[in-house]
């Protein structure tokens, strides 16, 4: 790839290195002399001159000793030396079409990896584009960094080109924002974006550089370059070891126990540690967020449909990795009689909302083996003490799972969703990777697709943004390109940040996208309709009926178009074959609502 040196948003003359010449000209000689100038002989070097390196390689030599491998990037003359130092580094240039979409790809590829993602964009509203990812990336506890151009310091408070207080506006959504200051800094700071990203909950970092700073050649004696495996602590903090001594003895003599697995055991790597615990001491464990798929479906601990039955009725309640914000009610739907347990990576998280009777902040997965080894060979640990609460919750889960079970196979039409995610259920193999971008239709996924795996379930978050889809299969596809990848779109998600189709497209990254299309907005026009009754239900929130499959044609790709349920399975099996990135555009019924969108639990 050649990256232009063009901005992004505004015609920007093309800038050169100090030490390449315009077209034409010659450094000491005029033009009239270069006509009888001699061919010179072979240059000499000066070994005794001290090396230099530029701002852009010194940024590219930090990002590649904190484990990035790849760069999310909409190109612009601000941050081009950046590209030129990942191309000598060996690091991946993945460039998009909106900048919203190079933040959600780096956010989903730290999710889908474990490293730190990064993504690069120029100034002005190149940074302001990638706001909603970078938010995305806070609420969802995502380590990310985004780099940011800036105008020159020579230029400063003059009205550069795309010049806005960057740093101001990203300070409170993220962890850590600042301005690299001198071009020895750069590697430094790059570092210190990332430890701050690390800190307790991982979070998103910002820099800005400006483009001397940049662009400026330093003695690389003078540059700070942190070595890797040098520069950090551990953060897998155990907890205190008598308030774990604590949660064993909670849970040994508990006698209707529940357990929620959130999105931090997956940030953690907490997977074997939180299987070892439900399995050890028989306790029912419900997943939310990127937890899904701790326990893969069938696994006798796993349950789904019954969590309020069990927050409602349990005795001991532990909430791993989640807080209490919209999705827990605020800690509202947790029985007052039971005794809740808190355990977190963040400190300010526990006990906000609700008081709890115990919290626990350090790394889950080692708080979750500690309790199970202080627990080990307990008498009260037996599964005959827990069964009859396990079988009391898998009763009611049969029950929802009969209730819902003649619409999952109704063969109406236009086609229920309820029909087509039990289609992309049935469908999903031990290694697909599952994407939810969207409101209405993703609710009804939520209560139908498992994963089959840890860490194959992503959604935005509990920012709730759409149109993470796209960046987050572009992110999970590249980190991963032998799995499989699975998307569900709502109509309205796909069209905030579908045109980056073509960015998977380009760089040849097949993944299976279902649009679930019913051509409106149908989370809000619900509530809508509650509110002001149906005469203005469809104010603001209708949408045009848009041939996704054609879309996706037209940029390469593979599409389908499905209106008959009996058609959804076979179109799905025929965009895995094609090997390209796909759209199954399906008809689904406008009238139909999910449960939670019904109750607008969201609000509530």
């Amino acid at each position: 790839m050649s990256p232009t040196t063009t901005g992004r948003h505004a015609g920007e003359p093309a800038t050169r290195r100090a030490e390449e010449p315009a077209s034409g000209e010659q450094p000491g000689s005029l033009a009239g002399e270069e006509a009888n100038a001699k061919p010179a002989g072979p240059a000499t070097v000066d070994e005794s001159a001290p090396q230099t390196i530029s701002g852009g390689h010194l940024v590219a030599k930090a990002l590649k000793a904190e484990g990035v491998d790849t760069i999310f990037t909409l190109c612009g003359g601000h941050i081009i030396d950046i590209y030129d130092g990942c191309v000598d580094e060996g690091i991946a240039v993945i460039d998009v079409r909106h900048e919203q979409v190079a933040a959600h790809a780096a956010d989903g590829y730290a999710r889908i990896t474990g490293r730190p993602g990064c993504a690069v964009v120029t100034a002005g509203p190149g940074t302001t584009d990638a706001v909603t990812g970078v938010a995305n990336a806070l609420r969802a506890e995502s380590p990310m960094l985004l780099i940011g151009g800036q105008g020159a310091l020579s230029q400063h408070k003059m009205g550069s080109l795309q010049d806005l207080p960057h740093v101001d506006m990203m300070t409170p959504i993220t962890k850590f924002a600042a301005t690299v200051p001198h071009t020895s800094r750069a590697a430094d700071l790059v570092s210190m974006a990332f430890r701050e990203a690390f800190a307790g909950a991982p979070g998103p970092s910002f820099l800005e550089i400006p483009r001397d700073v940049l662009d400026a050649r330093v003695p690389l004696e003078n540059a700070r370059i942190p070595e890797p495996g040098r520069y950090r602590a551990s953060t897998r903090s155990a907890g205190d070891p008598a308030d774990v001594e604590r949660l064993a003895d909670l849970l040994v003599h508990a006698r209707k126990p529940a357990i929620l697995l959130g999105s931090q055991v997956w940030t953690a790597r907490a997977t074997e540690p939180a299987t070892e615990l439900v399995r050890a001491l028989n306790i029912p464990a419900y997943m939310n967020g990127a937890g899904r798929g701790t326990l893969p479906p069938g696994d006798p601990h796993h349950f789904q449909l019954s969590r309020r039955y069990a927050f409602d009725n349990a005795d001991v309640i532990v909430i791993v990795g989640t807080p209490f914000d919209f999705r827990m009610g605020y800690g509202k739907r947790l029985s007052a009689d039971a005794t809740v347990v808190q355990v977190d990576l963040d400190y300010r998280t526990v006990g906000k909302n609700r008081d709890i009777d115990l919290g626990l902040v350090g790394d889950p997965g080692q708080i979750l083996a500690a309790v199970a080894q202080a627990a080990s060979g307990r008498v009260d640990t037996g599964a005959v003490g827990r069964k009859p609460w396990l079988e009391e919750l898998r009763a009611v889960e049969e029950k929802a799972k009969l209730k819902r079970l003649p619409l999952q196979h109704s063969d109406a039409n236009p086609i229920h969703p309820y029909r087509l995610v039990h289609e992309i259920n049935e469908f999903l193999t031990e290694d697909s990777i599952y994407i939810g971008d969207g409101g209405d239709i993703v609710t009804f996924s939520g209560q139908v697709v498992q994963p089959k795996s840890p860490g194959h379930w992503m959604d935005p978050g509990p920012l709730g943004t759409l149109g993470v889809g796209i960046p987050f299969v572009l992110a999970a596809k590249h980190a991963r390109p032998d799995q499989e990848v699975v998307a569900l779109f709502g109509d309205g998600a796909f069209s905030l940040t579908g045109w980056d189709f073509e960015t998977l497209v380009r760089f040849d990254l097949p993944f299976v996208g279902i649009v679930g299309n019913n051509s409106s907005m149908n989370q809000i026009r619900y509530g809508q309709a509650q509110k002001y009754g149906l005469a203005r239900e469809r104010i603001g929130n209708t949408l045009g009926d848009v041939p996704y499959d054609q879309f996706a044609r037209m940029l390469g790709g593979y599409g389908e178009e499905v209106r008959d349920p009996a058609d959804i399975a076979p179109a799905l099996r025929r965009a895995r074959e094609s090997g390209k990135p796909s759209l199954i555009n399906v008809w689904v019924d406008p009238d139909a609502y999910a449960p939670g969108t019904m109750n607008q639990t969201m609000y509530k």
